[in-house]
């Protein structure tokens, strides 16, 4: 589905839009009768959906499933990101535009003079090449999230809605050409769409910035400090949708239409939903993009003292951290099993990532839950273990990995490692109830974000832990 958004989003570019008209208008005047330009036009469509699901399949081939999970939290990989996603911004706020070399885009224009279905399949590769630096950022944009999800399926069926979104209107316009005086006039609006996507870029940007600064523990971002920049960015969207500014390549604004006010208002209503999270608000809807309450300056709450000293949680073993919602939880398996072989209960292990998006998802959807957070605080012990944790390993510990087939540096290769051979599982959030002896009392859960689900699978588990 953001493929395909994307794709829709990319038709309204102005080096895409304009291109409507006048490649469907060659397809029909070129043709002999309306069923051979129809017949053209839908070769041309399935042409744009080739050439992008292609891409999506040399990006599988280079990237492959399992460098994909490793890529998603890697904390030097998500700062390549977000430079990535700052240059998309700017170049879509019209600085400067990403061009492909002209050597590629001419050797594709002379392809296209050839004619037949060959001609046909190089026109469509050079408005791929062309239309660059409008489609670039978006597609970037796609696999970038692709990567972070570290599902290498999601690159093609990405691609794949992208480029169906992109062919449609070109096949539709030939069966009715007459459509084509309904289309509005290519114009200023098209540059506010593009520098719209810009604000939007350079909100994901931070996003990633978030992501390494988690797994680094660094305090570049808290949550009030991320969430200033966002609420800074949507407020300016919304102004700029009302016309308050322009940019270089903007036309002057007489007047503001109705769709133009309402995204404007869309804008300023999710800043101001933002603000209450500066002071602790849980923003439940932006669960897995803001980074955690309690990477924050107040991880309380601001009604519990800013600045001030925070009230210390008293544990029943001095290895306990605070976990999400103030849940007792240990971040080491060894820790876990003599403390829950001593009072009894079964772990609850929880294979999460300082980046992984889903795990906050859980834990602020989930966990928060009244019920839920009395059964991982009292019922079960809660062992975190973060897969993209940055600490290094001593050196008496930097064994060989069969299953990741290296060496163990960090912490987060450990977890990463028992995870893969213990479960034959690469995936955050993870949750299974097990013994000390890693034996299983439920099946493992993933992203479940239905309570009563979450919580029966949490009952039936400590149930069978108890009966055996």
């Amino acid at each position: 589905s953001l493929g395909f958004l994307g794709g829709l989003a990319a038709l309204l570019m102005p080096c895409i839009f304009p291109m409507i008209p006048l490649t469907v208008s060659m397809f029909t005047k070129q043709s002999k009768s309306k069923g051979e330009g129809v017949g053209k036009a839908f070769i041309y469509g399935l042409s744009i959906i080739v050439i992008y699901v292609a891409l999506g399949l040399l990006a599988t081939v280079i990237f492959g499933p399992s460098v994909l999970n490793e890529m998603s939290t890697n904390p030097w990989v998500n700062l390549a990101f977000f430079a990535i996603f700052i240059v998309f911004a700017i170049s879509f706020f019209g600085a400067f535009e990403l061009t492909l070399p002209s050597k590629w885009v001419n050797a594709a224009d002379k392809g296209a003079d050839k004619g037949g279905l060959i001609g046909i399949f190089f026109m469509a590769f050079t408005l791929a090449l062309v239309s660059f630096s409008c489609t670039g950022p978006i597609i970037g944009s796609l696999l970038v999230q692709a990567t972070q999800g570290g599902n290498y399926y999601s690159l093609i069926v990405g691609m794949f809605g992208f480029s169906l979104a992109l062919a449609i209107p070109f096949t539709l316009f030939a069966m009715f050409p007459g459509w084509l005086n309904s289309m509005p006039k290519s114009g200023g609006w098209l540059n506010t769409i593009k520098v719209s996507l810009g604000f939007i870029e350079l909100a994901f940007a931070l996003k990633f910035l978030s992501n390494a600064d988690l797994v680094w523990q660094m305090n570049w971002l808290p949550r009030e400090i991320f969430l200033a920049f966002w609420i800074a960015i949507f407020i300016f969207l919304g102004l700029y949708l009302l016309g308050k500014f322009r940019l270089e390549l903007d036309s002057p604004v007489q007047t503001i239409g109705v769709p133009r006010m309402l995204f404007a208002l869309v804008s300023v209503s999710f800043a101001i939903y933002m603000i209450p999270g500066l002071w602790g608000g849980p923003l439940k809807l932006l669960s897995g993009l803001t980074p955690p309450m309690t990477y924050s300056e107040a991880p309380r709450g601001f009604h519990e003292g800013v600045g001030g000293e925070q009230a210390t949680a008293k544990f029943d073993d001095p290895n306990m951290v605070a976990g999400p919602h103030g849940i007792p939880a240990f971040k080491d398996f060894d820790q876990a099993a003599a403390f829950a072989t001593k009072v009894g209960k079964p772990m609850l292990l929880d294979f999460t990532g300082h980046a992984c998006a889903n795990c906050r998802k859980v834990e602020e959807r989930v966990w928060s839950d009244e019920r839920v957070k009395k059964i991982l605080a009292e019922d079960v012990v809660l062992v975190s273990l973060y897969v993209d944790e940055a600490k290094e390993l001593p050196e008496d510990q930097k064994v060989f990995s069969k299953a990741l087939d290296r060496n163990l540096k960090t912490v987060g290769n450990k977890w990463t490692s028992f995870e893969i051979e213990h479960f034959n599982a690469n995936a955050q959030p993870y949750y299974i109830l097990v013994d000390k002896d890693l034996n299983r009392f439920s099946k493992p859960l993933e992203a479940e974000l239905d309570v009563e689900v979450y919580l029966k699978w949490l009952q039936d588990g400590i149930a069978k832990y108890k009966a055996k």
